[in-house]
């Protein structure tokens, strides 16, 4: 038997029929909002200045920033329970921070 799977966005403001989902970022978190096509360019242009004035950043520098980089001990199990060679003191290598980081 067919089945047909229909997903339906509903506009966040107004309950409408919404276009497109926009993602954004805000003092540490991530959100994401339905919004119709003309609620989407009213966003738009309520943060252009906004945006303008700021910095771009990656998702890696700001996922970096967010975990802080004294969370050593977590790094150092992560790392011995995925088969890593690491110290119980001391500097913890790039290599293995790259590695948590990409995989958290």
């Amino acid at each position: 038997m067919a089945q047909k799977v229909q997903v339906l966005l509903v506009d966040d403001i107004d309950g409408g029929e919404a276009d497109e989902t926009l993602r954004f970022s805000f003092d540490g978190g991530s959100y994401e909002i339905d919004l119709s096509t003309a609620h989407a360019d009213e966003f738009r242009a309520a943060m252009a200045p906004w945006l303008k004035a700021g910095r771009k950043t990656t998702q890696r520098a700001v996922a970096a920033r967010s975990k802080g980089s004294n969370d050593t001990g977590t790094i150092r199990a992560w790392a011995k329970s995925n088969g890593f060679e690491v110290s119980e003191r001391g500097r913890i290598s790039a290599e293995i921070r790259a590695a948590y980081n990409a995989a958290n």
